[in-house]
C-alpha cells in the first residue's frame, strides 16, 4: 500500500476522481483487462498499463474518466464507430463484474457507486472530429453516457484548431459548427473540455459558456513554459465560469520528474484562481511516461502526501482529489 495513514484517510473521505485516462483505447486494441491487476510495463511504465480496478481501489480512487480516442489519420469516416467500440468495451468489462465497477454519469451516481463499493467509470471524448460533423452523433454519444467532449486533439477538425499539430492556426477561433457544438453540449448535459485547443478557441469557448467548462489534462505555463500548457488568462477564464483544470502527470509538460512538479502546477492554479479550480488529469495510458512516483493509479496517495508536506490544507486537497470535479458534474446536469 502506498501513502501515509494521513493520506489514505483523506482518500477515504475524498475518493479521488481523475479526469483523463486512455485505458479503453488499449481495451479496444489489445483486450486490456480492467479487472486484472497489472504491473506497470517497462522500467518507466511507458505508454500504458497504468489503470485497472484493483489499483484504483488500492490508490483510494472513487472514479476515473476514460478518454475515448479516435485518430483521424487519412480518414474522416468511421471515427464515431471507434468511439462506440470503446464504450462497448467498457460495458463488456462491467458486465463481467458489475459489483466492482459501474458506468456513471452524475455526481449522485458516483456517490451511489461508492456506497455500493464500486468504482465509477465516466466517459469523455478526446477530439470533436469524432462527431464527423454531426450534432446527431453528439446526441447519440450523450445518450450512451459520454460526459465531456474535448473539442480538439492533435489536428484541425470541423469545430476548431489545435494548440499544436496538423492544421494549427493560432489566430483562428471556433468555427460556426464549433459554436453550435458548444451550445449543444450544454443543452445535452455534456461538459466542454478545452484540452488541446488553441488559445483563441479556448478563450472564445469560455466567453460563450453558460455552464462550467474544464481542461481535463494539462500543465500550466506559470509553472513551466511549454506549448501544451495553458496560461494564467486561460486559467482565469475557466475559473470565472466555475470550471476545473486537471493537472497532467507527464514530466515533459510538468518540467521535471517526481512529485514536486505536480505540486508546483497545482499550487500555481490555486495562486491564480483559488482552491475551487485545480483537479487531477493524469493522462494515464495515453502514450505518456508518467512521472515516476505516479506511474499507476495505486500510487496516487503519494501525491496527497506531497501536498500535505507542502502545507496544503486537508480541505483544499479534498477539493483537488474529488470536490471540484464533483461540483462541475453537479452543475452540468
Amino acid at each position: 500500500m502506498h501513502g501515509s495513514p494521513e493520506a489514505r484517510a483523506l482518500h477515504d473521505l475524498y475518493p479521488a476522481i481523475d479526469l483523463h485516462a486512455d485505458s479503453l483505447m488499449w481495451s479496444r486494441w489489445v483486450g486490456y483487462d480492467l479487472h486484472a491487476r497489472h504491473d506497470p510495463p517497462l522500467p518507466l511504465a511507458a505508454l500504458g498499463g497504468h489503470v485497472d480496478v484493483p489499483r484504483m481501489k488500492e490508490g483510494g480512487m472513487g472514479a476515473q474518466f476514460f478518454g475515448l480516442v479516435s485518430l483521424p489519420i487519412g480518414q474522416r469516416h468511421g471515427l464515431a464507430r471507434v468511439i462506440d467500440e470503446q464504450i462497448d468495451a467498457l460495458e463488456g468489462q462491467i458486465s463481467r463484474a458489475p459489483h466492482r465497477i459501474a458506468k456513471v454519469r452524475t455526481a449522485a451516481e458516483i456517490e451511489a457507486a461508492r456506497a455500493r463499493g464500486q468504482v465509477g467509470a465516466l466517459l469523455g471524448i478526446e477530439g470533436g472530429h469524432a462527431l464527423e460533423g454531426s450534432l446527431d452523433k453528439l446526441a447519440h454519444f450523450a445518450r450512451r453516457g459520454v460526459r465531456y467532449l474535448g473539442l480538439c486533439h492533435f489536428s484541425r477538425n470541423e469545430l476548431c484548431y489545435p494548440a499544436y499539430g496538423r492544421g494549427r492556426k493560432d489566430d483562428a477561433g471556433l468555427t460556426p459548427f464549433g459554436r453550435e457544438v458548444v451550445a449543444a453540449c450544454e443543452a445535452l448535459g455534456v461538459v466542454v473540455d478545452l484540452a488541446h485547443i488553441n488559445r483563441t478557441g479556448f478563450l472564445e469557448a469560455c466567453a460563450m459558456a453558460k455552464r462550467p467548462p474544464i481542461v481535463s489534462h494539462t500543465g500550466v505555463i506559470g509553472a513551466f513554459q511549454h506549448w501544451r500548457n495553458v496560461d494564467d488568462d486561460q486559467l482565469r477564464a475557466i475559473a470565472d465560469k466555475g470550471g476545473v483544470v486537471g493537472v497532467i502527470f507527464c514530466p515533459q509538460f510538468l518540467g521535471g520528474d517526481g512529485l514536486a512538479p505536480v505540486v508546483k502546477h497545482l499550487k500555481h492554479i490555486i495562486d491564480v484562481c483559488g482552491e475551487d479550480t485545480p483537479a487531477l488529469g493524469s493522462d494515464w495510458d495515453g502514450f505518456i511516461v508518467p512521472t515516476r512516483d505516479l506511474c499507476d493509479a495505486a500510487r496516487l496517495p503519494l501525491l496527497t502526501d506531497a501536498l500535505l508536506e507542502a502545507g496544503m490544507r486537508p480541505e483544499a486537497i479534498g477539493k483537488i482529489l474529488r470536490g471540484n470535479a464533483m461540483r462541475v458534474l453537479a452543475e452540468v446536469p
